[in-house]
């Protein structure tokens, strides 16, 4: 069902013509229900379930693979609590009964900042390469393999637990190196599936399996280290991992083009609407004009400021409700997925809200990511600021962090998929760009953490949060300022290529 004029939704946005001709009437998009567009959707969400599942296990199992009561570890660890222990906690051994024969480990806190970093060092590697292979051939290789890989590695984690800490080191930056090609893949493959006027949902929906994946991990992981032992957390994530490859290779297809279970009527409805912007790019880039541009900075500048407190909670808010709150690990990993099952369905409702202000031209593209970015990154970083004054409560602090990660999942909507609006073609390779810078704070936020917090008092916990929310705040302003939503002059796919394509 071709365009008028010959026209797809990829306009350039600066020709009137946009706001006039090229949306498509109601009546001509097939429903998405059982569409093979969503079911993409669907798939990418689980697959992001298991990645960061696979992520933040770490997070809570560290608490039962530390022996607290080591002599090596004890000038770390025998302090005065910041916050009075429970009822009928005084007597009582710290220590996390597990299974015979778990083993434990005498990693102060400093260690366990390096470990929980350390997935981001390989992470940091394969964003770019990944995006731009991905941009070339298609996403499917990359993206499964990334998962799969990092399934493999995870099933190696107690073995190299065992070696040292040296060899866990290694061990997680090796699954960070697989994982790093997971979500710039996952963007070339929506510049070749998601139509112009469902972006936001399609995506939002793929990536908010991140949310449901923490929201699972961190509680199942807290039950399995209790009742099986830490090492089985590994076995189960990791076994998870490579089940998911299986139905990800059976039922994907890089193109709608190529897809054998498409019906004819979607398949056209998807190719002419995103048009010539839905092809892969050449192995040539216009890498000056990138460098150059100055709404591809903002990005990658807002980026680094959301992640800030998004993986400074990811890895160190296990610790914080051990350490400072004192709740057991099953409460622990309970109350520390609660703010990611809040961030779900924001992020959800932020991509069919995101969709309907655009579709129905009440705001123009670069407002809509302005007022999902703000919103998403603003009022997190109120309610982190509200955690410094909550003390020990555990309502308050609990129910602040809950509304800051909860509240923040409106910029899935906003700066996480502006890579696409700026250059749909390359938006792969631009999300690799944006995400290698973004994977900065989760190598140095884990450090910075355990540098604040080695006495493990409020003050040094305060410092974090304060941190987070100025970090967070600072961000919101700059893409207000800065941020666009508009094809870029040198993302402008020539007239006769998308003659061509047709």
């Amino acid at each position: 069902m071709p365009l008028p004029t010959g026209c797809s939704v990829n306009t350039n946005t600066s020709d009137e013509s946009e706001d006039t001709e090229v949306l498509l009437e109601k009546d001509d998009v097939p429903p998405q229900c059982c569409s093979a567009r969503l079911n993409l959707a669907i798939l990418m969400f689980f697959g992001f379930s298991v990645v960061y599942g696979l992520r933040v296990n770490l997070s809570v199992a560290m608490v039962a693979m530390v022996n607290t009561t080591d002599p090596a570890a004890e000038k770390n660890t025998t302090v005065v609590p910041a916050c009075p222990l429970p009822p009928g906690a005084e007597n009582t051994s710290k220590v996390l009964q597990q299974p015979d024969g778990t083993p434990q480990y005498p990693w102060d806190s400093e260690t366990q900042g390096w470990l929980l970093g350390s997935f981001f060092f390989g992470y940091l590697f394969t964003q770019i390469p990944g995006g731009y292979l991905a941009g070339h051939y298609g996403g499917k290789f990359f993206l499964g393999l990334g998962v799969f890989g990092t399934a493999l590695l995870t099933l190696l984690t107690p073995l190299a637990a065992g070696w040292g800490v040296y060899w866990l080191f290694a061990l997680r930056a090796l699954e960070g190196f697989g994982e790093g090609v997971t979500f710039p893949a996952m963007m070339a493959m929506w510049a070749r599936w998601a139509p112009p006027l469902e972006r936001s949902r399609l995506i939002t929906l793929s990536g908010s399996g991140a949310s449901f994946g923490a929201f699972l991990a961190l509680p199942l992981t807290g039950y399995i280290c209790e009742k099986l032992g830490w090492p089985a957390v590994f076995y189960l994530c990791g076994g998870a991992g490579c089940l998911w490859f299986v139905f990800w290779c059976a039922l994907v297809s890089n193109d709608p083009r190529t897809h054998r279970r498409i019906s004819e009527e979607e398949k056209e409805y998807i190719v002419n609407s995103i048009g010539a912007q839905g092809k892969g790019h050449g192995w040539s880039l216009p890498l000056l004009s990138m460098l150059l541009s100055v709404p591809l900075w903002t990005i990658i500048v807002t980026q680094m400021c959301s992640n800030w407190s998004y993986y400074t909670l990811l890895t160190s808010l296990p610790t914080y409700m051990n350490n400072i709150l004192h709740f057991d690990l099953k409460s622990n990993g309970f109350l520390s997925a609660l703010p990611y099952l809040g961030s779900l369905p924001t992020s959800l409702l932020s991509g069919v809200a995101a969709d309907w202000l655009i579709g129905k031209k009440v705001f123009s593209i670069t407002n809509v990511r302005k007022i999902f970015t703000f919103t998403g990154l603003m009022l997190p970083a109120v309610f982190l600021t509200a955690v410094c004054y909550s003390g020990c409560s555990h309502i308050l602090t609990v129910t602040f962090l809950t509304l800051s990660t909860s509240l923040g999942g409106t910029s899935s909507a906003g700066v996480f998929i502006n890579q696409i609006d700026i250059a749909p073609q390359y938006a792969g390779f631009l999300l690799g760009i944006t995400n290698t810078f973004g994977t900065i704070p989760g190598v140095v936020a884990p450090i910075v953490a355990g540098y604040f917090t080695e006495d493990h008092t409020l003050a040094g916990w305060r410092k974090v949060f304060w941190v987070a929310a100025g970090i967070n705040m600072g961000g919101a302003v700059i893409y207000t300022i800065f941020g666009s939503g508009e094809i870029q002059s040198w993302a402008v796919v020539e007239e006769e290529e998308e003659e061509e394509e047709r």
